[in-house]
Protein backbone atom coordinates (compact mmCIF):
# COMPACT_ATOMS: atom_id res chain seq x y z
CA UNK A 1 0.00 0.00 0.00
CA UNK A 2 3.28 2.16 0.46
CA UNK A 3 4.68 1.99 -2.77
CA UNK A 4 1.09 2.30 -4.31
CA UNK A 5 -0.27 5.40 -2.59
CA UNK A 6 1.76 8.10 -5.35
CA UNK A 7 0.30 6.02 -8.30
CA UNK A 8 -3.21 6.25 -6.24
CA UNK A 9 -2.70 9.61 -5.49
CA UNK A 10 -1.73 10.82 -9.62
CA UNK A 11 -4.37 8.09 -10.64
CA UNK A 12 -7.37 10.44 -8.21
CA UNK A 13 -6.15 13.52 -9.63
CA UNK A 14 -6.64 12.66 -13.46
CA UNK A 15 -10.10 11.04 -12.16
CA UNK A 16 -10.75 14.49 -11.07
CA UNK A 17 -9.74 16.18 -14.15
CA UNK A 18 -11.00 13.60 -16.53
CA UNK A 19 -14.35 14.10 -14.89
CA UNK A 20 -14.39 18.15 -15.17
CA UNK A 21 -13.60 17.67 -19.23
CA UNK A 22 -16.94 14.96 -18.96
CA UNK A 23 -18.86 17.52 -17.41
CA UNK A 24 -18.20 21.14 -18.56
CA UNK A 25 -16.03 19.49 -22.47
CA UNK A 26 -12.96 20.42 -22.85
CA UNK A 27 -13.32 24.04 -24.19
CA UNK A 28 -12.70 25.56 -19.85
CA UNK A 29 -9.68 24.14 -20.29
CA UNK A 30 -8.75 25.67 -23.78
CA UNK A 31 -9.94 28.82 -22.65
CA UNK A 32 -7.48 28.71 -20.41
CA UNK A 33 -4.34 28.17 -22.17
CA UNK A 34 -5.46 30.71 -24.72
CA UNK A 35 -6.54 33.69 -21.78
CA UNK A 36 -2.42 33.57 -21.20
CA UNK A 37 -1.10 37.05 -23.16
CA UNK A 38 2.03 38.71 -22.59
CA UNK A 39 0.78 41.75 -19.89
CA UNK A 40 -0.54 38.09 -17.71
CA UNK A 41 3.79 35.99 -18.56
CA UNK A 42 4.98 39.53 -17.18
CA UNK A 43 2.83 39.60 -14.14
CA UNK A 44 3.51 35.90 -13.42
CA UNK A 45 7.45 36.24 -13.88
CA UNK A 46 7.34 39.49 -11.52
CA UNK A 47 5.14 38.44 -9.01
CA UNK A 48 7.17 34.98 -9.25
CA UNK A 49 10.52 36.90 -8.13
CA UNK A 50 8.62 38.46 -5.31
CA UNK A 51 7.42 34.99 -3.91
CA UNK A 52 10.10 33.01 -4.71
CA UNK A 53 12.38 35.78 -2.87
CA UNK A 54 10.56 36.22 0.09
CA UNK A 55 10.57 32.24 0.73
CA UNK A 56 13.91 31.57 -0.07
CA UNK A 57 14.90 34.30 2.50
CA UNK A 58 12.84 32.56 4.92
CA UNK A 59 14.61 29.57 3.98
CA UNK A 60 17.40 31.30 4.67
CA UNK A 61 16.39 32.16 8.39
CA UNK A 62 15.78 29.16 9.83
CA UNK A 63 18.56 27.05 8.09
CA UNK A 64 20.84 29.52 9.59
CA UNK A 65 19.77 29.42 13.08
CA UNK A 66 20.17 25.44 12.77
CA UNK A 67 23.47 26.26 11.40
CA UNK A 68 23.18 25.30 7.95
CA UNK A 69 25.41 27.94 6.01
CA UNK A 70 23.01 29.32 3.13
CA UNK A 71 23.15 32.41 1.41
CA UNK A 72 20.14 34.06 -0.39
CA UNK A 73 21.21 34.18 -4.10
CA UNK A 74 21.94 30.10 -3.45
CA UNK A 75 18.78 29.71 -2.05
CA UNK A 76 16.83 32.09 -4.21
CA UNK A 77 18.47 29.85 -7.28
CA UNK A 78 17.81 26.26 -5.40
CA UNK A 79 13.87 27.76 -4.09
CA UNK A 80 13.22 28.43 -8.22
CA UNK A 81 14.58 25.03 -9.22
CA UNK A 82 12.58 23.30 -6.20
CA UNK A 83 9.64 24.87 -7.88
CA UNK A 84 10.05 24.09 -11.44
CA UNK A 85 10.19 20.58 -10.56
CA UNK A 86 7.23 20.84 -8.68
CA UNK A 87 5.12 21.96 -10.97
CA UNK A 88 6.56 19.03 -13.98
CA UNK A 89 7.07 15.98 -11.91
CA UNK A 90 4.00 13.93 -9.82
CA UNK A 91 2.81 14.60 -6.64
CA UNK A 92 4.04 18.26 -6.53
CA UNK A 93 6.92 17.77 -3.50
CA UNK A 94 10.02 16.50 -5.11
CA UNK A 95 11.50 19.61 -5.90
CA UNK A 96 11.16 20.48 -2.03
CA UNK A 97 12.79 17.26 -1.38
CA UNK A 98 15.41 17.39 -3.35
CA UNK A 99 16.08 21.10 -2.06
CA UNK A 100 15.98 19.61 1.24
CA UNK A 101 18.24 16.68 0.55
CA UNK A 102 20.75 18.64 -1.70
CA UNK A 103 21.05 21.72 0.63
CA UNK A 104 21.66 18.96 3.48
CA UNK A 105 24.46 17.31 1.38
CA UNK A 106 26.46 20.32 0.64
CA UNK A 107 26.01 21.51 4.71
CA UNK A 108 26.77 17.81 5.85
CA UNK A 109 23.73 17.29 7.56
CA UNK A 110 20.85 15.69 5.83
CA UNK A 111 18.51 15.43 8.63
CA UNK A 112 18.59 19.23 9.61
CA UNK A 113 19.03 20.23 5.82
CA UNK A 114 15.27 18.34 5.88
CA UNK A 115 13.86 19.90 8.90
CA UNK A 116 14.88 22.97 7.58
CA UNK A 117 12.60 22.79 4.49
CA UNK A 118 10.06 21.08 6.42
CA UNK A 119 10.00 24.07 8.63
CA UNK A 120 9.64 27.04 6.27
CA UNK A 121 7.18 24.82 4.14
CA UNK A 122 5.09 24.61 7.15
CA UNK A 123 5.66 28.54 8.28
CA UNK A 124 3.71 29.44 5.30
CA UNK A 125 1.25 26.65 5.49
CA UNK A 126 0.54 27.91 8.95
CA UNK A 127 -0.35 30.93 7.49
CA UNK A 128 -2.54 29.62 4.35
CA UNK A 129 -4.36 27.60 7.12
CA UNK A 130 -5.14 30.59 9.69
CA UNK A 131 -6.07 33.09 6.34
CA UNK A 132 -8.49 30.21 5.30
CA UNK A 133 -10.10 29.43 8.72
CA UNK A 134 -10.98 32.99 9.58
CA UNK A 135 -12.89 33.47 5.92
CA UNK A 136 -14.53 30.19 7.04
CA UNK A 137 -15.71 31.25 10.01
CA UNK A 138 -16.53 34.48 9.45
CA UNK A 139 -18.76 34.29 7.03
CA UNK A 140 -16.84 36.60 4.28
CA UNK A 141 -17.33 33.87 1.55
CA UNK A 142 -20.14 35.29 -1.72
CA UNK A 143 -21.35 32.00 -1.60
CA UNK A 144 -22.89 29.16 0.42
CA UNK A 145 -20.72 27.04 1.05
CA UNK A 146 -20.49 23.42 3.25
CA UNK A 147 -18.12 25.49 5.92
CA UNK A 148 -18.09 22.58 8.68
CA UNK A 149 -18.16 20.05 5.76
CA UNK A 150 -14.76 22.04 4.43
CA UNK A 151 -13.40 22.28 7.92
CA UNK A 152 -13.75 18.30 8.51
CA UNK A 153 -12.40 18.02 4.93
CA UNK A 154 -9.13 19.95 5.73
CA UNK A 155 -8.72 18.54 9.37
CA UNK A 156 -8.97 15.03 7.79
CA UNK A 157 -6.48 15.82 4.96
CA UNK A 158 -4.22 17.09 7.84
CA UNK A 159 -4.26 13.84 9.72
CA UNK A 160 -4.15 11.74 7.01
CA UNK A 161 -0.52 13.51 5.66
CA UNK A 162 0.57 12.55 9.19
CA UNK A 163 1.77 9.33 8.73
CA UNK A 164 3.86 7.55 11.40
CA UNK A 165 7.02 8.61 10.01
CA UNK A 166 6.29 12.05 10.23
CA UNK A 167 5.16 11.86 14.04
CA UNK A 168 8.17 10.26 14.92
CA UNK A 169 10.11 12.90 13.30
CA UNK A 170 8.09 15.83 14.87
CA UNK A 171 8.68 14.45 18.32
CA UNK A 172 12.47 14.04 17.30
CA UNK A 173 12.72 17.66 16.41
CA UNK A 174 10.71 19.46 18.15
CA UNK A 175 14.40 20.88 19.77
CA UNK A 176 15.25 21.96 16.54
CA UNK A 177 11.73 23.38 15.81
CA UNK A 178 12.20 25.57 18.72
CA UNK A 179 15.87 26.81 17.80
CA UNK A 180 15.37 27.28 13.97
CA UNK A 181 11.59 28.66 14.09
CA UNK A 182 9.45 28.87 17.16
CA UNK A 183 11.44 31.64 19.02
CA UNK A 184 11.10 35.38 19.39
CA UNK A 185 13.59 36.60 17.13
CA UNK A 186 12.89 34.40 13.72
CA UNK A 187 8.98 33.46 14.21
CA UNK A 188 7.77 37.34 13.58
CA UNK A 189 10.35 37.73 10.41
CA UNK A 190 9.07 34.17 9.37
CA UNK A 191 5.38 35.36 9.61
CA UNK A 192 5.90 38.71 8.32
CA UNK A 193 7.87 36.83 5.15
CA UNK A 194 4.87 34.33 5.13
CA UNK A 195 2.42 36.79 4.91
CA UNK A 196 4.15 38.92 1.88
CA UNK A 197 4.55 35.32 -0.27
CA UNK A 198 0.81 34.71 0.61
CA UNK A 199 -0.09 38.39 -0.55
CA UNK A 200 1.75 37.14 -3.65
CA UNK A 201 0.07 34.02 -4.58
CA UNK A 202 -3.26 35.78 -3.95
CA UNK A 203 -2.33 38.98 -6.46
CA UNK A 204 -1.00 35.83 -9.24
CA UNK A 205 -4.81 34.39 -8.71
CA UNK A 206 -6.31 37.56 -8.89
CA UNK A 207 -4.12 38.40 -12.44
CA UNK A 208 -5.39 34.66 -13.53
CA UNK A 209 -9.13 35.52 -12.87
CA UNK A 210 -8.96 39.00 -14.80
CA UNK A 211 -7.20 37.08 -17.31
CA UNK A 212 -9.97 34.76 -17.64
CA UNK A 213 -12.55 37.14 -18.34
CA UNK A 214 -14.39 36.53 -14.58
CA UNK A 215 -15.75 40.25 -14.11
CA UNK A 216 -16.31 39.67 -10.43
CA UNK A 217 -15.48 42.54 -8.19
CA UNK A 218 -12.21 41.40 -6.39
CA UNK A 219 -13.06 41.37 -2.89
CA UNK A 220 -15.57 39.14 -3.77
CA UNK A 221 -13.52 36.46 -5.38
CA UNK A 222 -10.35 37.14 -2.77
CA UNK A 223 -12.77 34.26 -0.03
CA UNK A 224 -12.78 32.11 -2.78
CA UNK A 225 -9.14 32.71 -3.88
CA UNK A 226 -8.10 31.68 -0.58
CA UNK A 227 -9.52 28.45 -0.13
CA UNK A 228 -8.49 27.86 -3.46
CA UNK A 229 -4.75 27.86 -2.38
CA UNK A 230 -5.75 26.10 0.33
CA UNK A 231 -7.35 23.24 -1.64
CA UNK A 232 -4.03 23.03 -3.54
CA UNK A 233 -2.89 21.51 -0.40
CA UNK A 234 -4.13 18.53 -0.97
CA UNK A 235 -1.81 15.98 -2.02
CA UNK A 236 -4.12 14.60 -4.76
CA UNK A 237 -2.31 16.91 -7.62
CA UNK A 238 -0.65 16.24 -11.20
CA UNK A 239 1.61 19.56 -10.79
CA UNK A 240 -1.04 21.21 -8.97
CA UNK A 241 -3.80 20.56 -11.22
CA UNK A 242 -6.98 18.63 -9.96
CA UNK A 243 -8.53 19.34 -7.11
CA UNK A 244 -8.05 23.46 -7.39
CA UNK A 245 -10.42 23.09 -10.42
CA UNK A 246 -12.64 21.06 -8.95
CA UNK A 247 -13.05 23.29 -6.13
CA UNK A 248 -12.92 26.38 -8.31
CA UNK A 249 -15.67 24.56 -10.41
CA UNK A 250 -17.66 24.40 -7.51
CA UNK A 251 -17.55 27.55 -5.71
CA UNK A 252 -17.55 29.65 -9.10
CA UNK A 253 -21.23 28.03 -9.78
CA UNK A 254 -22.31 28.53 -6.75
CA UNK A 255 -21.60 32.39 -6.86
CA UNK A 256 -23.40 32.65 -10.30
CA UNK A 257 -19.98 33.13 -12.30
CA UNK A 258 -20.26 30.01 -14.29
CA UNK A 259 -18.48 26.63 -13.42
CA UNK A 260 -16.28 26.58 -16.68
CA UNK A 261 -15.21 29.59 -15.59
CA UNK A 262 -13.62 28.68 -12.67
CA UNK A 263 -12.17 25.44 -14.27
CA UNK A 264 -10.67 28.08 -16.70
CA UNK A 265 -9.18 30.48 -13.88
CA UNK A 266 -7.88 27.16 -12.48
CA UNK A 267 -5.78 26.39 -15.69
CA UNK A 268 -4.27 30.11 -16.47
CA UNK A 269 -3.44 30.41 -12.40
CA UNK A 270 -1.70 27.11 -12.95
CA UNK A 271 -0.38 28.06 -16.43
CA UNK A 272 0.77 31.51 -15.22
CA UNK A 273 2.92 29.67 -11.80
CA UNK A 274 5.00 27.42 -14.10
CA UNK A 275 6.09 30.14 -16.07
CA UNK A 276 6.97 31.87 -12.84
CA UNK A 277 8.94 28.98 -11.99
CA UNK A 278 10.34 28.76 -15.22
CA UNK A 279 13.89 30.77 -14.13
CA UNK A 280 14.25 27.14 -12.38
CA UNK A 281 15.29 25.37 -16.05
CA UNK A 282 18.03 27.45 -15.92
CA UNK A 283 19.70 26.51 -12.01
CA UNK A 284 18.18 22.76 -13.28
CA UNK A 285 20.76 22.48 -16.19
CA UNK A 286 23.45 20.29 -15.30
CA UNK A 287 26.99 21.67 -14.33
CA UNK A 288 25.14 25.26 -13.18
CA UNK A 289 26.26 24.74 -10.15
CA UNK A 290 29.83 24.58 -8.95
CA UNK A 291 28.97 24.55 -4.94
CA UNK A 292 31.27 22.05 -3.36
CA UNK A 293 29.20 19.32 -1.46
CA UNK A 294 30.17 17.85 1.51
CA UNK A 295 29.39 14.29 3.02
CA UNK A 296 27.75 13.11 5.48
CA UNK A 297 29.53 12.69 8.67
CA UNK A 298 30.38 9.38 9.65
CA UNK A 299 28.44 9.38 12.58
CA UNK A 300 25.52 10.93 11.73
CA UNK A 301 22.00 8.69 12.22
CA UNK A 302 20.61 8.15 9.07
CA UNK A 303 17.04 9.78 8.90
CA UNK A 304 13.89 8.82 6.40
CA UNK A 305 12.82 11.62 4.59
CA UNK A 306 9.45 12.58 5.02
CA UNK A 307 7.09 14.07 1.98
CA UNK A 308 6.81 17.76 2.52
CA UNK A 309 3.33 19.15 1.85
CA UNK A 310 2.55 22.23 0.20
Amino acid sequence: MKRAWPWLRLAAAVAILVALGRRLGADAFVDGLRAVDGGAVAAALGIGLLTTVTSAWRWCLIARRLGLPLTLPAAVSDYYRGLFLNAVLPAGVLGDVHRAVSHGRRAGDVGRGVRAVVFERGAGQAVLVAVGVTVLVTGSLPVELPVAGLLTGLALVALTTLSPTVRRAARTTWADARTGLVNREVLPKVALLSVVTLAGHVALFVVAAKAAGVQAPTTSLLPLIVLALLVMAVPLNVGGFGPREAFLAVAFGAAGLGAAQGVTTGVVYGVLALIGSLPGVLSSIPGSEHRQVRPERLDQRREHVPALVG
